[in-house]
């Protein structure tokens, strides 16, 4: 007899959970048109599965994307919370800014074709990133730790841009992220 109610539930959770996690990984390093049984086997899972919960890959992309914005933007004020220092706490939430951008690696050419679908997906972003990035830099300058006025959408837009890079094997947006992030502390008198 199937199991019913909260067990299954639960289970189906874990398993789009895995797969979500799966997905974000495999697309940070291979592109978000990366094989699915690759997703699959990395989740744990059987093909089928993946698609019981994803029937096709744009749902995929699109769930792994705001599961990403989600987590990016819950991470905010629990590492405002956690760390004892406002900068620490902007400087590790850039860090998986980072990763998240990584990830969305290929999505503005997949949706290229859904120009309203991706504007709306691109306003959800701001929508739940920019408030947080604010909340982040008020807070450092706040304590001192940057100087006070920096723009979030700025910042933002700034690191988006590093991540770009280029093809320049030489290349290392990482550093320069972190020069960005140096130019933030307030000058001295």
């Amino acid at each position: 007899m199937p199991t019913q109610g909260p067990a299954r539930r639960a289970d189906a959770q874990r398993n789009q959970d895995a797969v979500l996690a799966a997905a974000a990984e495999v697309f940070a390093t291979t592109g978000v048109n990366a094989p699915v049984r690759q997703i699959a086997d990395r989740a744990g899972l059987g093909v089928g599965t993946l698609y019981r919960h994803f029937p096709t890959r744009t749902d995929l992309v699109l769930a792994v994307y705001r599961h990403q914005v989600e987590a990016c933007a819950d991470a905010g004020p629990a590492l405002l919370r956690d760390l004892g220092s406002p900068a620490a706490a902007l400087r590790e939430w850039v860090d998986q800014f980072v990763r998240f951008l990584a990830t969305k690696h290929g999505l503005a050419d997949m949706l290229q074709s859904d120009a309203a679908g991706y504007h709306a997906l691109h306003a959800y972003f701001l929508d739940r990133l920019v408030p947080v990035c604010a909340d982040l830099l008020a807070a450092a300058a706040a304590a001192g730790e940057i100087r006070p006025a920096v723009e979030a959408y700025e910042l933002m837009r700034g690191i988006g841009n590093l991540c770009i890079g280029g093809r320049d094997e030489n290349y290392d947006p990482g550093r320069l992220i972190t020069l960005l992030l140096d130019g933030l502390r307030p000058l001295a008198h």
